[in-house]
């Protein structure tokens, strides 16, 4: 029995939780423990028992319980459960709250404190879901397309064919042809971590790997890029809501 194939799954109670993780055996000399969007991965050597990897996650399991609720909040605060006025709506790594109205036709607009929509059937849950979803897209467009072109022109290229995606395991794509996709929740992204998933992408345009070279093309388009790296790791939920 596999966790979507991520190892062998199993169960262990720790302060009060059932937890399932996900355990890998590896070539590797420590026992690592990790949280994300599809849970706990645990990667141990071989030749650990399982009563020390157990033990491992007892001795780490306030962390565990954080990591794990903090996760399950990001997922749940990705997109409001009721479309209506005072739901909450990311924009840019900040929630603007939801105005519905109603009004002749389809109008957005959107300041520093609010997202507010004019619908004719404003109370149309669907509708305003609809609305916002096409809205975020736009936004997307809008924000990445000259953040394509400044990093490939920094490489010495032409922008290179792009197009959204709705893909729920990566932000973004390049393929052998050069031709990008880019995740549509790029829009909900603080803009330093969405412009370090555009320059990681453009830069596939020079190292289609991720070799040392291809990292050191990264660091050429976005110096200092490993901190935002980082913390995209904790907006990855996004992906998955």
């Amino acid at each position: 029995m596999t966790i979507r194939d991520r190892g062998v799954a199993r169960r262990v109670a720790l302060a009060g939780l059932d937890i399932e993780y996900a355990l890998v055996r590896a070539r590797r000399r420590t026992i690592g423990i990790e949280v994300g969007p599809d849970g706990v991965t645990v990667r141990a050597p071989r030749w650990v028992p399982i009563r020390e990897i157990e033990a491992a996650l007892v001795e780490r399991s306030r962390w565990l319980a954080k990591s794990i609720e903090s996760w399950r909040g990001r997922r749940r605060d990705a997109l409001p459960r009721e479309w209506r006025s005072g739901a909450a709506i990311l924009h840019r790594g900040v929630d603007l709250t939801l105005c519905v109205r109603a009004g002749p036709a389809a109008v957005v607009h959107a300041d520093l404190f609010h997202l507010a929509i004019a619908l004719p059937r404003p109370d149309d849950e669907a509708q305003v879901a609809r609305c916002v979803g096409a809205w975020l897209r736009d936004e997307a467009t809008r924000l990445v397309a000259p953040r394509v072109g400044h990093f490939a022109a920094r490489l010495g290229r032409p922008a290179p064919a792009w197009r959204l995606s709705n893909a729920r395991g990566e932000w973004g794509s390049c393929n052998q042809r050069g031709e990008l996709r880019l995740n549509w929740r790029l829009a909900q992204l603080p803009p330093p971590l969405a412009d370090y998933v555009v320059a990681h992408e453009v830069a596939h345009l020079a190292e289609l790997n991720h070799s040392a070279r291809f990292w050191a093309v990264v660091e050429w388009l976005l110096p200092g890029h490993a901190a935002p790296r980082r913390e995209l790791r904790d907006w990855t939920a996004l992906l998955h809501a």
